[in-house]
């Protein structure tokens, strides 16, 4: 095996790369480091006999021939225009990773979404020097794009060698949508997974085989994959590039299944990305817990740090109100409407459940007065006081998950007088009070009506009412959603609401025109649900949901008006709802109204008390902040409404809750997350420096390569055609099936796109962002497919890739073509040069021309940049061929001096970019120093000095695989060189691919 003379260590074979192994040339795609079996690479064949065959080899095992670039034969390129020749560096130029020096974007402009800079912030920050990997938590508050942004930074990855492999881990009710934004928007396939399709891939492969392996890239619900005890082996034996964790608060919780599977995954992977509106819960210590998953020596001490100064560079935090999102927004995302408080004078059945609440379970304080208080609280008669507000709560929903819950409450209470019993002891006596007062409940609650008729319920009468009056009905295409806690009251609504606005109810109580989600449903019904709500078409006008369609879930697309039914008693809870319908893409203000159940019982507590504070304070703080998140001083929702409960048990009021929360003193979180103006100052994201022979333009390079693959008969062999819809949107169509490498790519697509736009068939693509977008858009206004019928082709789209590959196995092993221009007074040498670290990443990237080389190759040589030597001899789509090369024998032996001077100006500049590469690293390695130092104070023993140590080292080992290491692997590329032999001239016009801007410049 050769290895150019490196160092052992120092031995890659980068993407792009050809290779002999077993008597047969590959092409290398992604090359990874072992810990025992050397490199693993992943090729695709070559050769005749292995041709579009999949492999995976390793250097330790494997015999692996990375080829000598002193013995590269040059051929001349007899091609229209050289064309083969330009395909050929164009598509090495794309499939080189962009080098561990690069920090620029390459991508952010070529997708299907606006250009925000804001969006392209996260990418950014993940790829800044500060970072020693990608890892970052994307914490925007609700609405602004978190999918946009985590698309955005992985395709970043993509680019450059580091997201081949990728796992994606989001609650259940979003799972479909994620994964349709990814591959419409970024054209990154995601294979979607559930227990069943695990254990399905399981039966399918070999025993003993990771099914986390059959697929490169997948998304995958939390619900799924946090049964640690099922998945833990499998997840323990696989690396990824790249780990998304989506609503990642959720990791917040010590010794929970979802902290214990983040834990799994954080070390296991070289990007990590976090996500979450609500990324905290107050507490500086949970925070640097979860912060610690993107970097475990980030912080020393867990309740002594400064978030700003410390954690700067490993999170950002946006609102709608930051100058620079509300400077790129302008009018494209209408401010939101105020929330509409209804209120709904409660009916006497439901007057004598306030009055019963009022008297037995939560009965008003004694007044103090100058004398002191006049008599002892008033007792309740719930067994637990917390219990009274959750009855209360329930009420305040309907009387119809009241009736639930008290019939569930008379269960729980005789099994607890049972058990009593049946162990000889005396249950408590208090129990019997509550018994008899929930025995009064049921009463009144089996007294009331089921609401079909008007009368039985002032929220049900207040609601049908609303939805009139904002257009709802048969003959309208207006849709609202309506957010109520309880699912029985969801359910309930759904059963007597279409009927009394007029919809047509099937024999079986059900219409087309109401959908629920609850939590009970699985993904793929959650998935129907949110589907068939979001494509115009559909019969869907009212969604009744609970607040698990609160975090992360599109509900913006067809509908503008959403009604609180009941209000959760956090403000985190309302603003995640509200942000269901405010978020960007909206194109409508959005509107709120909520149900506000009033009672004149004297001291009954009804959604005044509570409900509608809490909805004024949201408004308040979204107003003035962009967000309600610190105000109570509480950033989980479950804690928030514990917490609340608790002061109100107490005595307390909302007022005194929201003025006197845990961040009263401790302002440390709430300033992190309020500094939501600085990112102002920064300069636009740099671009990275790419090179080009069809000016970046994808379009031009496809269209040339599918010519040059095919020699002009892609209709015949692929068939290709082109077309146009009716507003003069061109696309083009080939079919999959004709090609059984391009169908063997795409069965990494989405299942259910390949199978309802029939893919293998007919696969539409186009590079017009205006026809993607309006398909993308007709296909949401649709009753049959969420998924548009032309995908966009971005430049990491799988026919762009498969394309790509194809060009570059055009020439044979260890081929380059030489390009004859009367521009170059001597022959020009295009070398390519990698440096790579102990990973196998590229660090450093050359493009080199070398010059000046003599007869005999003893001349005095210069490297210049390959780009300007392109532009100097005027490469491109209107250089026509002339003639061969004067003496191609002289060039064939000038070969390795080219190659020698090559390696000696990487050499020369070798102290430069080593110098660049190892400043953040060494800054690193004395941030973990000194970490290990402050963590190590005296006293600190046991398991936590084991986990500090085992943290430095592991770091430090990290930190050395990061330095470049051996010598550079270099590659001939092309030659240009003067005419000489005598050719059939091409005729003086511009080449078949070239620009529009070629032609014009050249008449």
């Amino acid at each position: 095996m050769t290895d150019q003379g490196a160092t052992q260590e120092g031995t890659r074979f980068p993407p792009g790369a050809q290779i002999s192994v077993r008597d047969e040339e590959w092409l290398v795609r992604n090359t990874t480091t072992t810990d025992h079996d050397g490199e693993r690479i992943e090729a695709v064949g070559v050769s005749e006999f292995v041709r579009d065959e999949e492999a995976v080899f390793f250097s330790g095992i494997d015999e692996v021939e990375l080829l000598d670039p002193e013995k590269t034969r040059l051929i001349p390129d007899t091609s229209s225009y050289f064309r083969s020749s330009r395909l050929f560096l164009e598509a090495v130029l794309r499939k080189t990773p962009l080098p561990q020096s690069e920090r620029g974007l390459a991508l952010a402009d070529g997708f299907l979404l606006d250009p925000l800079v804001y969006q392209q912030r996260p990418a950014e920050l993940a790829l800044s020097m500060r970072n020693l990997r990608p890892r970052v938590l994307i914490a925007d508050v609700v609405g602004l794009g978190k999918t946009l942004e985590i698309g955005l930074t992985l395709a970043e990855l993509i680019r450059r060698g580091r997201g081949e492999r990728i796992l994606v881990v989001t609650p259940q009710s979003i799972l479909e949508q994620f994964q349709h934004e990814l591959w419409t928007r970024f054209s990154i396939p995601l294979v979607r997974l559930d227990s069943l399709g695990v254990q399905r891939i399981q039966r399918e492969l070999p025993a003993g085989r990771n099914p986390f392996t059959h697929y490169k890239r997948v998304i995958i619900s939390v619900d799924t994959l946090k049964n640690i005890g099922q998945y833990r082996h499998h997840l323990e034996r696989i690396r990824w590039d790249a780990v998304v964790i989506d609503e990642s608060h959720n990791l917040i919780n010590p010794g929970s299944q979802r902290r214990a599977l983040a834990e799994i995954l954080a070390p296991r992977t070289d990007a990590l990305l976090l996500a979450s509106a609500t990324p905290h819960n107050g507490d500086k210590r949970s925070f640097a817990d979860l912060i610690s998953l993107l970097d475990p020596a980030a912080i020393a001490d867990r309740d002594h740090y400064d978030p700003a100064e410390d954690l700067g560079h490993l999170y950002i935090r946006r609102t709608k109100i930051s100058r620079e999102v509300r400077d790129e927004m302008g009018t494209e995302w209408p401010d939101r409407g105020p929330t509409v408080s209804l209120h709904c004078a409660a009916t006497g059945a439901e007057e004598r459940v306030f009055a019963e609440l009022a008297e037995h379970w939560i009965p008003a304080a004694p007044k103090s007065t100058e004398f002191g208080t006049a008599d002892e609280d008033p007792a309740s008669v719930a067994t637990e006081a917390v219990f009274a507000y959750n009855l209360l709560k329930t009420f305040l929903s309907s009387h119809v998950a009241l009736g639930e819950t008290v019939a569930n409450r008379i269960t729980a209470l005789g099994d607890r007088v049972r058990r009593a019993e049946e162990k000889g002891l005396r249950p408590d006596p208090a129990i019997a009070g509550e018994q008899a007062a929930l025995a009064r409940l049921r009463e009144i609650v089996a007294g009331m009506g089921d609401g079909r008729a008007p009368g039985d319920s002032a929220k049900l009468d207040a609601l049908v009412q609303q939805l009139r009056e904002i257009g709802v009905g048969p003959r309208s295409t207006t849709r609202a959603v309506i957010f109520s806690e309880r699912v029985r009251t969801l359910k309930w609504l759904a059963e007597v609401v279409p009927a009394r606005l007029g919809f047509p109810v099937a024999a079986d109580g059900t219409a087309k025109a109401v959908s629920v989600m609850h939590g009970g449903l699985s993904d793929d019904e959650q998935g129907d649900v949110l589907e068939a709500f979001g494509l115009a078409d559909t019969p869907v006008r009212l969604l009744f949901t609970g607040d698990v369609a609160s975090e992360g879930v599109n509900l913006h697309r067809q509908c503008h008006h959403l009604i609180h039914y009941d209000i959760p008693w956090s403000l985190i809870r309302i603003e995640q709802r509200n942000g269901r319908i405010d978020r960007y893409g909206q194109t409508y203000e959005p509107q709120f109204s909520a149900l506000i159940l009033t009672s004149a019982v004297p001291g009954a507590k009804d959604d005044r008390t509570v409900a509608e504070k809490l909805l004024r304070r949201e408004e308040e703080a979204h107003k003035l902040d962009g967000t309600a998140e610190a105000v109570s001083g509480f950033y989980r929702a479950e804690e928030e409404e514990r917490r609340l409960i608790k002061e109100l048990v107490r005595g307390g009021t909302v007022e005194d809750f929201l003025d006197d929360g845990p961040g009263a003193d401790d302002t440390a979180l709430a300033d992190l997350f309020g500094q939501v103006d600085t990112i102002t100052e920064q300069e636009l994201p740099a671009r990275a420096e790419l090179i080009s022979l069809f000016e970046g333009d994808t379009a031009a390079f496809v269209s040339t390569a599918l010519d040059e693959v095919y020699q002009e008969r892609a209709e015949d062999a692929i068939g290709l055609s082109s077309g146009t819809d009716a507003k003069g949107g061109a696309y083009f169509s080939l079919s999959p099936a004709q090609a059984p490498d391009l169908l063997h790519r795409l069965k990494a697509l989405p299942p259910s796109y390949l199978k309802e736009q029939r893919v293998a068939e007919r696969m539409l693509v186009t590079f017009d962002g205006t026809l993607a977008q309006r398909k993308l858009t007709e296909a949401r206004d649709s009753s049959t497919s969420m998924w548009p019928e032309v995908s966009f082709l971005t430049d990491i789209h799988p026919v762009v890739e498969w394309l790509t590959d194809k060009v570059l196995v055009e020439f044979g092993r260890q081929e380059a073509p030489v390009i004859t221009t009367p521009h170059v007074d001597s022959p020009v040498f295009l070398v390519q040069g990698i440096h790579s670290n102990a990973l196998g990443r590229p660090t450093v990237v050359r493009w080199m021309a070398v010059t000046g080389l003599g007869a005999d190759g003893t001349g005095t040589p210069e490297v210049r940049p390959m780009a300007d030597a392109l532009r100097d001899a005027k490469v491109g789509p209107r250089l026509a061929r002339t003639g061969g090369p004067r003496d191609l024998d002289r060039l064939q032996t000038l070969v390795p001096a080219a190659v020698a001077a090559a390696r000696h100006h990487l050499d020369e500049g070798r102290a430069q970019w080593e110098e660049r590469i190892s400043e953040p690293l060494a800054a690193y390695r004395a941030h973990v120093a000194q970490w290990r130092t402050d963590s190590l104070l005296p006293g600190v023993t046991g398991r936590r000095e084991r986990v500090v140590e085992e943290t430095a080292d592991e770091l430090a080992r990290l930190l050395d695989q990061l330095h470049t290491t051996g010598r550079p692997l270099l590659r001939v590329l092309a030659v240009l060189a003067r005419p000489g032999v005598p050719d059939t001239p091409e005729a003086d016009e511009p080449a078949a691919d070239a620009h529009p801007s070629d032609a014009q410049a050249e008449n």
